[in-house]
């Protein structure tokens, strides 16, 4: 999220300058991933929030009070300044009528102009990328930019009988999103509708172009709201739109900022409405978020990070960060705290150990070695005895009892097009979990018998190890298999009786484990597809294989990755018959018959230099 210091500097005019504050920003709370140094004497933090604290530093008045709180200096409330005029009675009507939406605040203001911004509604905007479009929209951007809650302003006149409802949509109902494009909704979707069953608005996410503002707009209801975030998420995604307002309402933020929105809001539209009329708030706040309690010691906490911390550090973190508690009776028993209602990270006592770690620093968390009291040895030497993995040693067990045979490993695919238990969201034949390794070892063995050339293989053997999934539960399988038969098994059954001695192990060296018999052999190879050349060449009956395979050696050039090799020979009349093969690949492209015809020339020609016949 970008955040500008100008605009910081409203809340914490205090604050050092943008580099400190980018540091102190990166080692106690989240990465400021770049800071642009601007020519009007602004910086911009690019700030990566990560969704355990996107509820609340989503926006600068949240970036704002967490730096207030490090550093300990003034934070400056924007509710003093706010000015709005007493407002009268309402006839607007809202009601929710599906439990995902938590909360929903409404209200009519009468009289306004459709205008130009002022400069600093404009520069505040420019200076995080956002393009001022009006007063009255600019107003609800500034808004959700300022103190992180979403909003948005319908046009009054659009609105049928002045009542409001959130709802599912219906099955193939469609809305016209701002921006033109229509979208087909389903009934999981939230919508904002009037009683005549016009869609209104993609709750949470977009609003539509059926009550979108214009410039003869006099009359408005401007809305704030809280949504379930699994429901705002899931309903972006299946309509592919993505917004401000969505990435907010996906990472869940607190009932309890709708109304600091509404106020902003109003606040903001009367600054630039000035005959703007104002009527009551309309609040439909069905179930009430709860006032969380949460309990915590000071031996807790240390224990908790390896850091010796004193309950005057913990109170002071307490009082810095405006969160209310009481003593339970000395360090022991600890504290119980209020949670704010905007801190929806804090849950559990590790929840507290992590915001006091960071704001101390982790850095104060030192690397001790722990004590361990070391167990006799079978040897009667004193050390450490790992707890061995039974499963991974059968595993390591059958694959270097199968490596011995000759077998190569390899790795198939889990998911497949029929099985037992079914996947979401995935491809068409891919839409099952395996229920056996056989199938896909079948797969590998044609692909492996097409590059055989390219291995240099007269035969190609192969094993899998792997996890099967049937509706009885998960099993760990063995399959092996050649040109001849492939067989499969549970893996316990295949470790029952394993070859002797088959596997050792090294002793550990910097935390690793090694088979003895294991080396470093992978190469890696070429991404470009391979040619295969045979050379049959009739020599007297004299001649060795070996001088034959020479000339050809020498003639091959660069791109034989694997050969010449001896695969055929044959005697008649004094005569003997060599056949080889050879593979050519290139690393960096792919090769043509014309290239490979050229060295084959070559290699012919050299031949028949020595006299011999080429078959």
């Amino acid at each position: 999220m970008k955040i500008s210091y100008n605009w910081l500097k409203w809340y914490i005019p205090e604050a050092p300058d943008a580099t400190k504050l980018a540091d102190i920003f990166t080692y106690h709370v989240a990465e400021v991933e770049s800071v642009e140094v601007r020519e009007d004497g602004d910086s911009i933090f690019d700030i990566k929030i990560l969704p355990n604290r996107a509820h609340d530093l989503l926006s600068h008045q949240g970036v704002a009070r967490e730096f207030a709180s490090l550093l300990n200096i003034k934070f400056v409330g924007p509710t003093p300044k706010y000015k709005i005029p007493d407002s009268k009675p309402t006839k607007l009507i809202k009601t929710i009528e599906t439990p995902k939406c938590r909360r929903y605040m409404g209200r009519i203001v009468r009289n306004i102009k459709i205008g130009p911004s002022p400069d600093w509604v404009v520069k505040h905007l420019e200076s995080i990328g956002q393009r001022s479009i009006n007063n009255i929209v600019d107003a609800t951007n500034i808004t959700m930019y300022d103190c992180g809650q979403p909003a948005h302003v319908f046009d009054l006149s659009k609105v049928k009988d002045l009542k409001l409802q959130v709802r599912n949509a219906k099955p193939g109902e469609k809305i016209t999103i701002l921006g033109g494009a229509e979208k087909t909704l389903n009934d999981s979707m939230m919508i904002i509708a009037d009683d005549y069953g016009n869609a209104l608005d993609i709750a949470g996410i977009k609003g539509g172009k059926y009550a979108e503002l214009n410039n003869d707009t006099k009359d408005i209801i401007l809305e704030c709201a809280n949504f379930d975030s699994t429901s705002v998420r899931k309903t972006a995604q299946a309509l592919n739109i993505v917004t401000d307002a969505k990435k907010r309402f996906e990472n869940d933020l607190s009932p309890e900022l709708a109304s600091f929105g509404m106020l902003e809001l109003s606040a903001l539209i009367a600054e630039m409405c000035p005959e703007a009329v104002f009527e009551d708030i309309v609040d439909v706040y069905p179930q009430k978020q709860e006032e969380r309690k949460l309990s915590f010691s000071v031996d807790r906490i240390s224990n908790i990070l390896g850091l010796d911390v004193s309950a005057f550090e913990i109170e002071d973190i307490l009082t810095r960060y405006n969160i209310k508690f009481s003593a339970q009776g000395g360090p022991a028993s600890g504290w119980e705290i209020t949670v704010p209602p905007l801190r929806l990270d804090l849950a559990i006592e590790e929840d507290m150990a992590e915001e006091i770690g960071r704001i101390l620093g982790y850095d104060k968390v030192k690397g001790n070695v722990p004590k361990i009291n070391l167990p006799r040895l079978p040897s009667g030497k004193a050390g450490f005895l790992p707890k061995q993995n039974e499963i991974y040693l059968k595993i390591l067990s059958t694959r270097n009892k199968l490596l011995s045979d000759g077998y190569s490993e390899v790795m198939n695919s889990t998911f497949c097009n029929d099985g037992e238990v079914s996947v979401l969201a995935s491809a068409s034949d891919k839409n099952f979990l395996r229920t056996n390794l056989a199938d896909g070892l079948k797969e590998s063995l044609k692909l492996n018998k097409i590059n055989s050339p390219l291995l240099g293989l007269d035969e190609v053997k192969i094993f899998e190890i792997g996890t099967v999934f049937k509706k009885s539960g998960e099993e760990m399988h063995i399959a092996y298999g050649d040109k001849k038969e492939i067989k499969e098994m549970i893996l316990e059954e295949f470790a029952e009786k394993p070859e002797k001695n088959s596997l050792t192990l090294l002793q550990p060296s910097a935390g690793t484990f090694r088979l003895q018999n294991s080396s470093p052999a992978f190469h890696m190879w070429s991404l470009f597809p391979f040619i295969a050349r045979d050379v049959a060449v009739w020599v007297s009956d004299g001649i060795s294989s070996e001088n034959v395979l020479k000339v050809i050696k020498e003639n091959a050039g660069e791109l034989v990755v694997h050969g010449p090799e001896l695969f055929d020979e044959f005697k008649k009349d004094r005569k003997i018959s060599f056949a080889f093969r050879m593979v050519f690949q290139s690393y960096d492209r792919t090769l043509t018959d014309a290239e490979i015809n050229q060295i084959m020339d070559k290699i012919t020609d050299k031949i028949k230099e020595k006299e011999w016949q080429v078959r």
